[in-house]
């Protein structure tokens, strides 16, 4: 498959088939109603639509790339975006930047009341032909304008988490043109905002569409992306020669994560049902569950830090300043985070696992719908203490 284009592509035609319909967990599990690297050297796209791209390591050199990409007039903004924790102001300009493309038709499409509760909560990761979005759609934009909604996601995100977005993105567009579905690909995705963008009022980005659904509330410099969802199908593709796992280091740590456990502690961590699917997925605000597996208090300090490690995979999607808070905020609490497993424990096999603790819910849910498991993923982050935001905003 050669590099997808994401600001330039077409889509064939399909019959218009449901295959990625959602089941519900069929787990035992108590849900209660209460409010691998990737290659050798880590591969970021600053732009995969333009096909250009950068070592991990080589932040400093996105602020030139902005540069030539959106002009002179992007200097101010370019700089902010390559310092760690990406200020809110970089954003807003983003933002800003972005909105100045659209005529008023298009404005009034994509910016929806802050306090829009049926807004905030229109995300899922369904396809578009089950699940009906609203916002503007990056099939219906022009060249630049998607192009502006990139530079958006590049300074609210990390490059890694950025990196992590397109990889998902270009997963769902494999699958259109391995399916025919014109449901999938890349044109099938929304950007939306509520609120305006400001650097002291709350407000939020969101962008999504199969199997990824972004909620980035910014709340002056702070920032939380929960709730969110990223999967992938598939979860292991090629692309220009190199083999891609969009979820891959995230699997991989947490394989490392089970196998340090002794045998008592397996006894602990290991659930003795089956997991089927999210517990907590999209539409399921509000919920919480039953902690279960093994509790932080009965890990080592090195699998303490194997478990932040494995975490930091879903909070390091937002910028470094933003993801060491809440880093450090989990750490405070790891006595009380759980760690559960349910399904083989052979690497590389279908599994699910759950990560639970005061401030955390993280799940990651293989599918058996399509195929192989290991190719299809489902992953939920949330706060239950902070979903949307509320703590900075709600009164």
């Amino acid at each position: 498959m050669s590099r997808a284009n994401f600001l330039e592509f077409g889509i064939s035609a399909g019959n218009g088939r449901g295959l990625d319909k959602m089941f519900i967990a069929d787990v035992p599990s108590r849900a209660t109603s209460t409010v691998a690297d990737l290659f050798d050297e880590p591969f970021v796209r600053v732009d995969p639509w333009l096909g250009l791209g950068f070592n991990l390591a080589m932040n400093k050199k996105i602020v030139l790339v902005l540069i030539v990409l959106f002009g002179t007039g992007w200097n101010s903004f370019a700089q902010t975006n390559s310092t760690p924790g990406a200020p809110t102001a970089g954003i807003v300009a983003a933002t800003k930047k972005f909105l100045a493309t659209l005529d008023d038709t298009q404005r009034g499409k994509v910016v929806f009341a802050f306090k829009d509760e049926a807004q905030r909560k229109r995300w899922s990761n369904l396809p578009t032909a089950i699940f009906k979005r609203q916002g503007l759609r990056m099939g219906d934009l022009a060249k630049s304008q998607r192009e502006a909604v990139l530079a958006v996601l590049a300074a609210a995100l990390s490059p890694q988490g950025y990196e992590k977005v397109l990889q998902i993105v270009d997963a769902d567009e494999l699958l259109r043109k391995s399916s025919g579905e014109t449901m999938f690909g890349q044109e099938q995705y929304y950007v939306s905002l509520l609120g305006q963008p400001s650097t002291t009022e709350p407000w939020m980005i969101q962008f999504g569409g199969h199997h990824l659904g972004l909620n980035v509330t910014l709340a002056g410099e702070q920032r939380t992306l929960a709730p969110s969802h990223t999967g992938a199908q598939p979860a292991i593709y090629e692309l220009e020669g190199k083999t891609v796992r969009p979820l891959g280091r995230e699997t991989d740590k947490a394989f490392d994560l089970l196998s340090s456990l002794n045998e008592t502690q397996r006894k602990q961590a290991i659930l003795d049902f089956q997991m089927r699917d999210l517990v907590l997925g999209p539409g399921r605000d509000g919920q919480t569950i039953q902690p279960e597996g093994i509790k932080g208090s009965a890990l080592t300090e090195k699998q303490h830090q194997m478990l932040l490690d494995l975490a930091s995979e879903w909070t390091g999607i937002l910028h470094e300043a933003v993801a060491k808070a809440k880093m450090d905020e989990m750490k405070k609490n790891i006595a009380e985070t759980w760690f559960a497993w349910s399904g083989p424990t052979e690497k590389g096999s279908a599994a699910y696992f759950r990560i639970q603790g005061p401030t955390v819910i993280i799940e990651y849910a293989p599918q058996r719908l399509g195929g192989d498991a290991t190719k299809h993923i489902h992953t939920i982050y949330r706060d239950p203490t902070n979903e949307y935001g509320v703590k900075w905003w709600m009164r």
